[in-house]
């Protein structure tokens, strides 16, 4: 369509300046053309510019609100498109100032942009504008004009108009998909007839096509701030599981879980309530200011309780249950004082938060109750094995007298039950030994007293000591400790404990002429010792196991021997406690190699 009308018009124009040229030659050669005739040709002269002109200006309208769409659809951002819109509607109508009013909650109507002729922005507060015309644009839906508003009987009797000494005003509603979303207002208090009728049809089709775009870009700014507070959330939320899940101590759990709650909701005071197995009921309190909250009443724990969505209780008070596996397990009391409440999104993060530390407050929780078990274990063992101590000591004492025939003299039989009876009070002041260890590394009552210890010193003490029992068996030691090692940080006689139970163990599982080979040598930092056997060997599911306390390796061959199954399990803590470690090495029928290290001790 343009390419047909810049040809029209170039007809037009050519076709003017012949009748232009033939007029002037016409009067130069003669006086043949009449007045009559010369003011005819006049008039059609004017016609035809009149026409022209008015192409030009529907050209320039046309030109205009192409750029106004290309102005558009250049952004995506609300504020810059306000902006826009504003400064090519001024620009194409000439207009002193104007603004873009869009409705908010309430029907209320706000200024988003204001600017003036310069294209500057304009402070909502102080632009003054004739809310009545406004209205009424809104109301109709229809635009609203006068050229003159103090002269216009609709408006010549308002204040704002008498006031601001308004005279040209232009009003366009915005209508997108069939609803009006704001107003578009334009005025100039100086002139007159600024605005015209004709005008009309060009700013309705600028202010549809403005409303659209301000609708989308409205769109895409919500849709956009949404996904950033999600995000936002969502990081949020990452760094709250990434807190949660550093401890497993009970009380820090519950307090950064209340601590959280009162940032993301903005609540004053909160209190975080866990029902125990006891009945009683574990409390967290949390505060910004010195006021202490109250605990909840029973009636609002049991309300908390049988809930699996937050409740509020009046506007100030909002109670989030803490659920895992469709059971509630504790609840959120939030607080807050003087402020108009909980808004719906804080209500929808607590509830999120609650989700999230669910699983942290309840393995927290199971591994205090674990915890607070053990504890009560570890204290009933220390005290059944110090109790034991007393009646073992009585009746060792009480054996040995009657087998030194201190009450009289024994035949063979009553020799051999004496002897089982002390046997058998040995094995039990092992165990009650063992148990005491193990309670005490529990408690963590334990002390070592570390110091530059001799290994070789301590692997052939240790070999000494069992001497006669590797004899008894038929078995062979062979000592491979280099003279030149270097000396460890260890206790020796915790160290000595642990290569005596392995020796032990050694010559336990080991078939009668088997042989038992101690062994050490430095590596990367450590002193690494080995004790390996000839014996009947370990299966690889009891590797996995055979430092666990109170395991035994069932095998028909060795059921018979007799051990705590607590050795292993207090060798491994106290290498571990020293700074080292131990593992195992084994072939079912061909034996069985423990490897343990100790650091090497650092000079003065």
């Amino acid at each position: 369509m343009a390419k047909t009308r810049d040809v029209s018009t170039e007809r037009e124009l050519r076709d003017l300046a012949g009748s232009l040229k033939s007029t002037a030659r016409e009067l130069r050669r003669s006086n043949h053309l009449s007045s009559g005739e010369v003011i005819r040709r006049i008039q059609e002269w004017q016609v035809t510019v009149n026409r022209l002109a008015g192409n030009v200006a529907q050209e320039s309208e046309l030109a205009a609100l192409h750029d106004l769409n290309r102005v558009l659809n250049s952004s995506l951002d609300l504020a810059d498109t306000l902006d826009l819109v504003m400064d090519t509607l001024i620009r194409l109508t000439g207009a002193e100032r104007g603004c873009l009013m869009l409705q908010a909650e309430g029907d209320e109507l706000v200024i988003e942009a204001a600017r003036n002729f310069d294209q500057e922005s304009l402070e909502a507060s102080d632009l003054e504008v004739s809310h009545t015309v406004v209205q009424q644009a809104i109301k109709t839906g229809e635009p609203v004009l006068t050229t003159n508003a103090l002269l216009d009987p609709r408006f010549s009797g308002e204040a704002s108009i008498i006031g601001y000494h308004l005279r040209s005003i232009t009003c366009m509603p915005l209508r997108a998909r069939g609803t009006v979303i704001g107003a578009l207002y334009l005025d100039n208090h100086i002139q007159e007839g600024v605005f015209s009728k004709d005008d009309l049809p060009t700013l309705t089709t600028f202010a549809n096509q403005a409303a659209i775009a301000i609708e989308n870009a409205r769109l895409y700014t919500e849709t956009d701030q949404a996904l950033a507070a999600r995000v936002g959330e969502l990081t949020t939320l990452q760094r709250i599981d990434r807190d949660l899940n550093k401890s497993l101590d009970f009380d820090r759990v519950l307090d950064l879980t209340l601590s959280w709650a009162l940032d993301g909701t903005t609540a004053d005071t909160g209190v975080l309530c866990i029902p125990l197995a006891d009945g009683a009921m574990h409390m967290a309190r949390a505060t910004r200011d010195d006021r202490d909250p109250a605990d909840p009443d029973p009636q609002e724990i049991d309300l908390a309780m049988e809930s699996s969505e937050p409740i509020h209780i009046g506007r100030l008070r909002l109670l989030v249950p803490i659920r895992v596996e469709q059971r509630t397990i504790g609840f959120i009391d939030l607080r807050s004082l003087g402020r108009p409440g909980f808004a719906e999104e804080q209500k929808r993060f607590a509830s999120r938060l609650a989700d999230h530390a669910a699983v942290a407050i309840e393995n927290a929780r199971l591994y205090e109750e674990l915890r607070r078990a053990n504890t009560a274990k570890s204290e009933f063992v220390s005290f059944v094995a110090h109790e034991l101590r007393t009646p073992i000591s009585s009746i060792l004492g009480y054996a040995t007298l009657l087998a030194h025939g201190t009450v009289g003299s024994l035949n063979e039989k009553q020799k051999q039950f004496i002897e089982a009876v002390e046997q058998n009070v040995n094995r039990m002041e092992l165990l009650v030994s063992d148990l005491q260890d193990i309670s005490r590394i529990e408690s963590g009552q334990l002390s070592l007293e570390l110091v530059n210890a001799s290994v070789e010193h301590v692997l052939k003490g240790a070999a000494q000591t069992l001497n006669a029992q590797i004899e008894r068996h038929g078995q062979t030691i062979e000592l491979n400790v280099p003279e030149e090692l270097p000396r460890v940080k260890a206790d020796p006689i915790r160290l000595g404990q642990v290569v005596n139970n392995l020796l032990s163990n050694a010559t336990k599982y080991t078939p009668d002429g088997g042989r038992i080979t101690v062994a050490a040598q430095k590596r990367d930092g450590y002193v690494e010792c080995s004790v390996s056997d000839t014996g009947v060997g370990i299966e690889p599911a009891d590797q996995e196991r055979i430092f666990d306390k109170f395991y035994r390796v069932h095998n028909p061959t060795i059921d018979n021997v007799p051990g705590t199954g607590l050795g292993l399990s207090i060798a491994k803590s106290l290498l571990e406690m020293q700074g080292g470690s131990i593992q195992v090495e084994s072939e079912p029928g061909k034996g069985s190699t423990f490897r343990f290290t100790v650091p090497i001790a650092h000079a003065d």
